[in-house]
This record gives structure tokens, C-alpha cells and sequence, in this order.
């Protein structure tokens, strides 16, 4: 039997790797369309390894993006996000990626979606409207010659090549009352859970980016330096952190099941030196605090990038737990240290009438095609 030929484009996104489609080439029945998205990644996969698909087998590169243009007046293209489970058969639609939040806007300019300069170097802007959530993410992309700039000098840590900057603002990044939620779902910016087999932890449960759990990172036995070998390969650390997550998801009335996208759990300390994944040294002097984010189960090697708008958007409000390890910032950027080195994220916030308000969170990533052309799958 032939098989379906589908348009696909690999690209790295941050510290992400996903494959992009536009939305008219895919079935429009979303089973259908799951079933598909499930084969070319190559899930589930009972062997834990994505070798007969386009994944990577983790949960940073075990990841699907749909756009298409936008018919709101206010943006240019409509992004949803995907993030597939590598052992069964589960495509979690709940959240935002962040990192590959930044390969959208190269995308779109490079599929026709966005008017761009034809001659010369700028930035143009590409207001994308991020489907799974229901926010607006506003893309800087450089431009040359009319193609989309991707070769620079911008380093992230825990991607090995530096690329064109990319400048990201994710506009009131914060859940909404009138979407049957809250920046702080428990209507406090600390709570205390109980976890079964864990015991009492203080929590700060705030939904900014994605949902996500900030406890310190001394609850959960740790330091705050640790990379990921120190914990993937610990069943018993990985096994509290998740009971800690099941507990802040419930208390958030998430409907989470183990190892989904939503909540996230990240853990804090105060700054801290340590030697990075890439054995480069991070000095505690150089950063306002240490952060660490599980995703689908493992840490991170990074930090995802709607953690990096929870982060800031937690630091900039006085009594959470991240405000309250954080050292203070000059300029209004936090620089925290993760696995595989620092990061740097801004949120503009102010309280109104007694509520915080978080107007948007900036950072900056790159993003990069890496193939393009068609992904192959056999007739579902």
C-alpha cells in the first residue's frame, strides 16, 4: 500500500524540536488527525525510542505544531500546539510550548501566511493567536533579503548552535476570570499541600504561560543545582515530584493524569554556583535564582519556555515562593540558572485595585528549519 505523503518542515524552536503543518493538509476530523500526527511522531512506541517516527522520545522533541491564518482582526496566524506521549497513544492539547512558540513566526513568514520586506535587514512582527490557550504571543523575526534571518550569533543555553535572535512577548500571559480560571486558582499565592506518601508542602499554584507548581526545592530533598542525570535516573525523586504535581493539579482543578503536560512542576532555591550540563561554570552572583522544571514525567534539560513566563510572572509578585528566593532585580529581568546554563525573562506587572495584573513576559530564543518537504506515513 502507498503511503500518505503529507507537507511537513522540522524546526528547532528554543530548546524544542517539533514537526510543523499547516492546517489544510491534515484531516479535518481531529480523531483522524490524532491518529495521523500519532504515526508520523511514532507513538506509542512500547520500546520508549520513536524509531519508527519523527520524534525524539522526549518530551521536548516529541511535539506537533498546526497553523493556519487567522481570521481574528487582531492577529496574523493561528498556532496550536501538540505534545505527544512517547508510550501510548495521547496527544495532550491542554497547554502551550513556549519554546517552539518562536519557530511559529519564522514559519508562517516562510509559508506565505505573513507579508514580510522583500529587500534589505529588519524585523518584522508576526502577532500570533496561541489556540490552546486562548493568548496572543507577539514574534520579532529578522529579516534579509526577503527570507527569514536564521544564522546569527545569539547563544541559548542547552541548544549547541548559536542562531538569529528571536524576540518573543506573550501579552497578558496570566488565565482569565472569565475563562473559568485565575492567575492564582486557589485564590492565594501560597497553599499548602497535602501529598500522600510526601506530606505537607508549601506551594505557590499560579497559571501564567501554563499551569504550573513552584515549591522550594529543599521539599522535595533537593538543592536547586541538580541536572538531569541526578534525578531521571532516581525513580524515588521522580516518583515525589509527580505526587507533588497529581496534589497542586487537583488543588487547581486540573484534571491532570500522570505524566501530562499540564500542570508543570518546577522547583526554586536562592542563588546558587554550579557547573552546567555542558560543564561550564554558572555563578551564583550572575543570577537572581535557580529553577528547575519536570516535563511529562523527567526534568528538563532547559527550561521550558511557558516556565520561563511562570517564573517571571511569579518573581514580579511579592509572596510567592519564587519572589521569595529570588534575589532582587536592577532592571526588571530575572536571569535564573537551570540544567544547562541561564536564561533571561521579563514580565511587566502592577497591582490594580488589590490584584495583580501581568501585562505580558518577554524573552528572547531562536528557532531554525531543519527539514522540509513531506513526512511519509502508511494509510491509517
Amino acid at each position: 500500500m502507498t503511503q500518505l505523503r503529507i507537507p511537513a518542515v522540522y524546526m528547532r524552536g528554543g530548546t524544542s524540536k517539533g514537526v510543523f503543518f499547516l492546517r489544510d493538509d491534515l484531516p479535518t476530523d481531529p480523531a483522524a488527525r490524532d491518529r495521523l500526527l500519532l504515526r508520523v511522531i511514532g507513538s506509542p512506541d512500547p520500546y520508549g525510542k520513536h524509531i519508527d517516527g519523527m520524534g525524539g522520545a522526549t518530551s521536548s522533541t516529541s511535539k506537533v505544531v498546526i497553523i493556519n491564518k487567522s481570521q481574528r482582526p487582531d492577529c496574523d496566524v493561528d498556532y496550536l500546539f501538540g505534545a505527544l506521549s512517547v508510550s501510548r497513544a495521547d496527544i495532550d492539547w491542554s497547554g502551550n510550548c513556549g519554546n517552539l512558540s518562536a519557530a511559529v513566526g519564522p514559519f508562517a513568514i516562510s509559508a506565505g501566511l505573513v507579508a514580510a520586506p522583500i529587500e534589505g535587514c529588519g524585523w518584522t512582527t508576526v502577532r500570533i493567536w496561541q489556540a490552546n490557550i486562548g493568548k496572543v504571543i507577539v514574534s520579532h523575526v529578522q529579516m534579509k533579503d526577503g527570507e527569514v534571518l536564521e544564522e546569527g550569533d545569539f547563544e541559548l543555553d542547552g541548544v549547541t548552535f548559536p542562531a538569529a535572535e528571536i524576540k518573543l512577548e506573550f501579552l497578558d500571559p496570566a488565565a482569565d476570570e472569565g475563562d473559568g480560571g485565575a492567575m492564582f486558582p486557589t485564590g492565594h499565592v501560597r497553599d499548602t499541600l497535602d501529598v500522600p506518601g510526601v506530606g505537607k508542602v508549601e506551594a505557590t499554584l499560579i497559571n501564567a504561560g501554563l499551569p504550573t507548581v513552584f515549591v522550594a526545592a529543599t521539599s522535595l530533598g533537593f538543592t536547586g543545582t541538580e541536572l538531569q542525570a541526578d534525578i531521571n535516573s532516581n525513580p524515588e525523586r521522580l516518583a515525589r515530584a509527580e505526587a507533588v504535581r497529581m496534589a497542586g493539579a487537583q488543588a487547581m482543578g486540573i484534571a491532570a493524569t500522570p505524566g501530562s503536560h499540564t500542570p508543570k512542576i518546577a522547583f526554586v532555591a536562592a542563588p546558587a554556583d554550579y557547573t552546567a550540563s555542558d560543564g561550564k561554570a554558572v555563578r551564583g552572583a550572575d543570577i537572581n535564582l535557580l529553577a528547575r522544571i519536570f516535563s511529562m514525567g523527567p526534568l528538563h534539560h532547559a527550561m521550558t519556555g511557558t516556565g520561563a513566563v511562570a517564573i517571571a510572572t511569579a518573581v514580579a509578585i511579592p509572596g510567592t515562593l519564587p519572589a521569595q528566593v529570588a534575589r532582587p532585580s536592577d532592571d526588571g529581568w530575572v536571569r535564573f540558572g537551570h540544567p544547562s546554563g541561564t536564561l533571561a525573562v521579563g514580565a511587566e506587572a502592577q497591582e490594580i485595585d488589590g490584584q495583580w495584573v501581568v501585562s505580558k513576559a518577554m524573552m528572547s530564543r531562536s528557532a531554525r528549519r531543519l527539514m522540509e518537504g513531506w513526512v511519509r506515513v502508511p494509510a491509517i
